[in-house]
């Protein structure tokens, strides 16, 4: 090897380098080779996986000298530099495409620190540090917890993180793609180019990273993964806090640790919260189309403009709970948000992750508990996401008869692969620590469940023991649930499942899934089913309305009336209802005064609070005008007084899950579509009475038997003229009297309304 040799004084040391010399210098690391031309090659073209072991600075054990070696495409010259701005001499260009090299000799390197001034080939100088001189910004115990699917804030290590390494501040990425050949960092700091910010593998855990300096937040990335066949692909960062606005797909650095919570009530409040023996009465919404505003209400409300409207509106409607669809990151509006790219991003459509935070601290701030949609069941099949991440079925199953949804064109997590399935537990956690979720609403359980859904013979594969239970998703589910309850005290998880699977609102203990509650279908179709039919034929339809009462306490139950009910051509809560228009605001408001006074949680998608006349369109605002007309106002008024009513009376929610909680009077009227219970909470003799009339018929001198003697008062009438109903009531004290009825030792005679629910409180002995 030849050389010139020059002389440089550094740290009061004096160092020997070289500036030019052949390609077959000595290569530090843990390689004992020269420096070929094929390995340089394999540098410059991308393809060397083990990037760290050539660039950067290495000493090499055979002749002990020290060289630092760079890659910078588009550049004429570099002068290397100590980190004070001495310079070590001009980098000798091994490659006309950007391969530098020099040797410093025999230099101690114990502390030394360098950058290099780079002249690009439009002659701009700038200088840059050496992003092959830094450490690794992932620990060995984040790896091998990572391995074990035990990393429970594995969202804090992955990623793109702002931090500071030896005094100079950059961004920390981190990426699991284990399968990949190499993997970079890309954005407009490098030209998009994938061979300048090459990331340093974890060969023991599959999780490559790399710290760029001088990269501040707000820049925009993504990651190229070569795969082992040579094709390049360009991946958003499953782990990315936030995203580009649609269509676009960019990945946008963001530091989490700017917004001051002013939460504080409510988070000790939730800690100490239980809900199972609370009121819970949830709103349901899609935010892009609560409320629009601009012209032809085109553009969407962002988050704070949310706080300032949907706050207010969800309080004085005496809702305890919002509950959002999916804002999890996601491509298409088409899809309401239930195909998920983002597992870690709040959709940018309406701002940013703190914009999001703030409207969530306003519902804190008003009492309001905010659950989310949460998706773990499939993912899209958008190139910039999940699939075949790193050219191989990493988050999926490689087989189709495990992997995909053929119903929805969608791919099914792995929940075996022990990463997997820590990623989506982390997911779940982090909603509800970093932004203060109250609850996951988990879509499509019975997909995960069973390995034959939607799925005909031979298009799937049985479990070890010959079954259709999905034992892995099983699994994944019962530890998602135990991490959430175990480590967020006062949070909820909620099932939607669609079957009869057993024990899904137990605690794992008892062999349950270990969700807080489960969304009651049955009774939604059955009681659906009943209220659609014209009141002449509903005696025969009868014990779809009692039915639910067989099986209301084998599961936390939420009643709900949800979005599915009102798309696809199923038309609007109103239009399922039966008669000429007053009969079907007047049935719309008897069947929510069942629902709100059965037993079980209540939940009410956005807009059928009013009795909003068309099916829900997720690309227009809700019919907000309909107010200015007296039946959609009174619907509103009802809704708003039932919340009140249930929110004040402890009978109606204390005992939800218990059958203490619940009394039938008369469950068999069928010829007068009748029907009449009692509400109790923890405090026995504290009860409310129902009395449901769905006859369009008004029924005088109405026997109802009652537990005690003395006075009762109706404290609610859906048939109220506030309501637009027909103002038919119950007027002042009823005095019960000491006939038996339907074995009851007393009772009232009543005026039954029309179409109509009742509510009576038993005011003194």
């Amino acid at each position: 090897m030849t050389s010139t040799v020059k002389k440089t004084a550094v740290n009061n040391q004096t160092i020997e380098h070289a500036q030019n010399f052949a390609i077959l210098s000595p290569v530090g690391g843990d390689m004992n080779n020269l420096l070929s031309k094929k390995e340089m090659e394999c540098i410059i073209n991308g393809d060397y996986e083990n990037v760290m072991a050539v660039l950067g600075i290495h000493r090499d054990k055979g002749s002990k000298e020290v060289f630092i070696r760079a890659y910078k495409p588009h550049t004429k010259s570099i002068e290397l530099l100590t980190r004070d701005g001495t310079s070590l001499g001009m980098m000798t260009k091994l490659d006309e495409r950007g391969f530098y090299q020099i040797n410093l000799g025999l230099m101690n390197v114990d502390g030394f620190k360098h950058k290099f001034r780079i002249t690009n080939d439009q002659d701009h100088v700038y200088e840059e540090e050496d992003i092959y001189s830094f450490p690794s910004v992932l620990g060995d115990i984040d790896e091998y917890l990572f391995a074990e699917g035990n990393h429970l804030d594995l969202y804090k290590k992955l990623g793109a993180h702002l931090m500071e390494i030896d005094g100079v501040k950059g961004v920390g990425f981190s990426v699991w793609a284990p399968n990949a050949k190499r993997v970079s960092v890309v954005g407009a700091f490098n030209n998009w180019d994938g061979r300048v910010n090459v990331m340093r593998k974890h060969y023991n855990c599959g999780v490559w990273d790399i710290f760029i300096p001088n990269i501040v937040e707000g820049e925009y990335y993504k990651f190229e993964i070569k795969t082992q066949e040579g094709f390049i692909l360009t991946k958003s960062d499953p782990m990315a806090f936030y995203a580009e606005v649609r269509p676009n797909t960019a990945s946008i650095v963001y530091d989490l640790n700017h917004y001051t919570w002013g939460d504080q009530n409510w988070m000790q409040y939730r800690s100490a919260y239980n809900s199972f023996d609370r009121a819970m009465s949830i709103y349901e919404v899609h935010l892009g189309s609560w409320r629009r505003k601009g012209k032809d209400g085109a553009e969407f409300l962002n988050y704070r403009e949310l706080a300032d409207t949907l706050v207010p509106y969800v309080m004085n409607m005496g809702f305890t709970h919002v509950e959002f669809m999916p804002l999890c990151e996601h491509p298409l509006d088409a899809s309401w948000g239930y195909q998920v790219t983002g597992l870690f991003a709040p959709t940018s459509r309406f701002g940013t992750p703190d914009d999001f935070r703030y409207m969530i601290d306003k519902f804190h701030q008003a009492n309001i508990g905010v659950i989310m949609d949460w998706v773990p069941a499939h993912f899209p099949k958008d190139g910039h996401g999940l699939v075949e991440f790193d050219g191989t079925h990493l988050y999926e199953h490689a087989d189709p008869r495990k992997g995909e949804h053929k119903d929805w064109g969608t791919k099914i997590y792995n929940y075996g692969r022990t990463e997997v399935s820590n990623v989506l537990c982390c997911s779940a956690l982090y909603w509800l620590k970093e932004y203060h979720i109250d609850g996951l609403r988990v879509d499509a359980v019975a997909s995960m469940l069973y390995l034959d859904y939607s799925r005909k013979d031979g298009e799937w594969i049985p479990n070890i023991y010959g079954g259709n239970e999905n034992l892995e998703a099983i699994a994944f589910i019962r530890k998602m649930n135990e991490l959430c309850y175990g480590t967020c005290p006062g949070t909820l998880t909620c099932a939607e499942e669609s079957t009869a699977w057993p024990m899904v609102s137990r605690p794992t203990s008892m062999g349950g899934l270990g969700f807080g509650y489960k969304w009651n279908m049955g009774w939604m179709n059955d009681t659906l089913t009943y209220i659609s039919k014209d009141a002449i034929y509903r005696k025969y339809e009868h014990g779809k309305l009692t039915f639910g009462l067989l099986y209301a306490f084998n599961e936390n139950f939420i009643l709900p009336i949800s979005h599915d009910e009102v798309v696809h051509g199923k038309g609007s809560m109103l239009s399922k209802m039966p008669g000429d228009e007053w009969q079907k605001f007047a049935n719309l408001r008897a069947y929510y005064g069942f629902m709100w006074t059965h037993p079980g949680k209540k939940l009410l998608f956005m807009g059928c609070e009013f009795g909003q006349d068309w099916e829900w369109n997720s690309a227009e605002s809700l019919r907000w005008h309909l107010l200015e007309y007296p039946m959609y106002k009174g619907m509103q008024n009802c809704v708003r007084d039932l919340n009140l009513m249930y929110k004040g009376n402890s009978a109606f929610y204390e005992e939800d899950f218990d059958s203490k909680g619940f009394e039938w009077i008369d469950h068999a009227n069928a010829d007068d579509s009748v029907v009449s219970y009692i509400r109790r909470g923890h405090d026995y003799n504290n009860y409310m009475i129902v009395v449901s009339n769905f006859t369009p018929v008004v029924r005088h001198d109405f026997k109802l038997g009652v537990p005690d003697s003395g006075a009762y008062q109706e404290i609610f009438n859906s048939d109220d003229k506030n309501y637009w109903g027909s103002g038919v009531k119950n007027e002042g004290e009823l005095i019960a009297d000491d006939n038996s009825v339907c074995g009851r030792p007393h009772s009232l005679t009543l005026t039954l309304p029309p179409l109509s629910t009742i509510v009576l409180k038993h005011i003194r002995y």
